[in-house]
């Protein structure tokens, strides 16, 4: 699918796609009714060479973790096509341009994998998205789905009914498969009875039926990419070990992640999503009208006197800090709605990864009472459950007794004191 996407950026030329005949394949009536289609005997470089001088390609795109630098080389000596090689497990290439269009990617990491001449195409805005998506972004569909399943088309690791299972049973659910699944079978025979389940097999609308939901529950693939482009929450599961990068990648930067499937982990981080009562908003992610209201909360005089720069904040810097966060990985800002109030803001600073530690903020919307501890349970939750975290701190003014008052409720510990500060701190194994 994500090749026929990168075909559309080829507009004048003429397209072959040259493939073996593997279960799974999409329907041949979808390449043949726009580009040419040619059925591969095997996987062998021979093969593939004399196709390329038969129809005198100019350029290949290679797109198969069976396909590698010895293979590349091999083409590139044979015949005098550019190569276009796909890769996101940042494997050794011998190509002339390299795409990597996973939200992870990092073109550091090919610097001794690639010729010095390799063009490199790393990151989000390289994102190969579908039509359907990008037309969905723009659409505003009612939440008639709980919960979004897409572990893939074949399932390989056969957690579809798992997962279902773990799900409650009032649930509404969308999940999607395809014809390749093993375990189809199995799966519609277990849905029978179960009228909150819609099972769809090699669906065109998935676009859609993301957008309808609530959740989306997949894995950390080039399926990350789409999920996350159209704003829907969603937890990855990894289920091979090429999806390791992106993996690291969602854990370090605050996603809802499982390192493999886990009844009571995945029931706990349902709780975190559809069944809690707070949501959180990344500042980047933030209305041009909710950056301007977080605003004149930060620069109200009763929460700008506690803060450490006390000065009036301009619009101009506010909006350029936010931006900053795109690429800022020690630090992360949240916007708390209660319902469709927004009650406050949440901060991350000095995120230490290894270390497990990280400083922690919080300040209220001044017109609303009483909703600090709301604030404080979404850091203890946000920070040891989904940044892994295991130390909390903050420094609070010595005359800010509210704020104090409010860490200690909470079990904050002082650890240390200076002229006007003093540091208090939370640990994991304390709750």
């Amino acid at each position: 699918m994500r090749d026929l996407v990168l075909a559309k950026e080829f507009k004048d030329a003429k397209i072959t796609f040259a493939t073996e005949e593997l279960a799974g394949n999409i329907n041949h009536k979808v390449i043949e009714e726009n580009y040419n289609l040619e059925i591969l005997n095997s996987n062998d470089k021979e093969e593939l060479v004399k196709l390329i001088k038969k129809l005198q390609i100019d350029m290949v795109i290679f797109d198969s973790y069976d396909i590698d630098y010895n293979f590349e080389r091999f083409i590139k000596e044979q015949t005098d096509v550019k190569i276009l090689s796909l890769d996101d497990t940042y494997e050794k290439h011998h190509c002339d341009i390299l795409l990597n269009h996973n939200i992870n990617a990092d073109e550091k990491r090919y610097k001794d994998l690639v010729p010095k001449e390799c063009e490199l195409r790393c990151g989000a805005k390289y994102t190969l998205l579908r039509d359907e998506f990008r037309v969905e972004k723009e659409i505003q569909r009612e939440k008639i789905y709980d919960v979004f399943i897409a572990m893939g088309g074949a399932d390989t690791a056969n957690l579809n009914i798992k997962i279902l299972e773990v799900l409650p049973k009032d649930f509404k659910i969308a999940i999607v498969t395809t014809k390749a699944n093993k375990h189809l079978k199995a799966l519609q025979e277990y849905m029978q009875d179960k009228k909150n389940i819609s099972l769809l097999i090699n669906s065109n609308e998935v676009a859609k039926l993301v957008n309808q939901s609530k959740l989306a529950i997949i894995t950390p693939s080039v399926t990350v990419n789409e999920v996350h482009y159209l704003g829907v929450e969603f937890i990855a599961i990894k289920t091979a070990d090429n999806q390791e990068e992106i993996y690291n990648y969602l854990k370090k930067n605050g996603f809802l992640v499982l390192e493999e499937f886990d009844e009571e982990e995945l029931k706990e981080q349902i709780q975190k999503t559809v069944l809690k009562e707070f949501k959180l908003i990344n500042f980047v992610d933030l209305s041009q009208e909710e950056k301007l209201m977080v605003l004149s909360w930060r620069n109200d005089d009763n929460i700008r006197k506690w803060m450490l720069t006390q000065d009036i904040i301009s619009q101009d810097n506010h909006f350029n800090y936010i931006e900053s966060l795109t690429s800022k990985k020690d630090r992360l800002y949240f916007l708390v709605k209660k319902a469709a109030n927004s009650i406050g803001v949440i901060d991350f600073t000095s995120i230490d990864y290894d270390e497990k530690k990280a400083e922690i903020g919080l300040y209220t919307n001044p017109e609303l009472k009483g909703v600090g501890s709301f604030l404080m349970q979404e850091i203890i939750n946000y920070g040891f459950h989904i940044l892994g975290v295991k130390t909390l701190i903050s420094k609070v003014f010595h005359q800010n007794h509210k704020a104090i008052k409010l860490y200690k409720k909470f079990d904050f510990k002082e650890i240390s004191e200076e002229k006007e500060m003093l540091t208090m701190e939370l640990k994991n194994e304390n709750r």
